[in-house]
């Protein structure tokens, strides 16, 4: 299950807006569809497929847009604060990440579990992928990193930060897909 609201930038309305789900800490992002062309991804570049549904995320006209999400982390079932305390829980963080063509704008996923009193103790960040990643093509590619939740953990912060690194106006990091989820062992939850 999805701990994260809007992962997939579905809710809201398009274009540039803040996205449900989300918190703009900087920049002003843009909700864009598939179907927009003119150079952003379309179903046909390498994305998400089938599954992502109408629209991406992309870091809009800022050099650059930071997106943030709190997440409590459940306090009891399998993924609770006892098992998490034991060590018996794992997270994945994962997300589709992306760009223009040869240009090197990009996007950072990452997760910071913190504890009780907001402390951070642990940082995981996936990307951003490169240019040469995508053969210079326009198209987002996935990234994933699964490890244990840390003892003591009882939140997880989870941004998106674009940057725009080449000239231009548009900041073309673009993100589909975003997803924090938790297991024990034998159990998904």
């Amino acid at each position: 299950m999805n701990l994260l609201v809007n992962g997939d930038a579905e809710k809201g309305t398009g274009g540039t807006a803040e996205p449900v789900g989300q918190v703009v800490r900087q920049g002003a992002p843009a909700l864009v569809g598939y179907d927009v062309g003119g150079g952003y991804p379309t179903p046909a570049d390498p994305g998400p497929g089938g599954g992502a549904g109408a629209r991406f995320f992309s870091g809009g006209n800022s050099p650059v847009t930071a997106l943030v999400q709190e997440v409590a982390l459940p306090a009891a079932g399998s993924t609770g604060h006892r098992a998490v305390d034991a060590g018996r829980v794992r997270y994945v963080l994962s997300g589709w990440l992306g760009g223009y063509a040869g240009q090197e704008d990009g996007v950072r996923l990452s997760v910071e579990f913190r504890d009780r009193a907001g402390t951070p103790v642990a940082l995981s960040v996936l990307g951003p992928v490169t240019a040469g990643e995508r053969g210079g093509a326009t198209g987002l590619l996935e990234r994933r990193a699964e490890a244990a939740v840390p003892p003591g953990a009882r939140s997880a912060r989870v941004q998106l930060s674009f940057t725009r690194s080449g000239g231009g106006t548009s900041n073309d990091g673009y993100a589909d897909a975003i997803s924090l989820s938790l297991t024990a062992p034998g159990r998904h939850s």
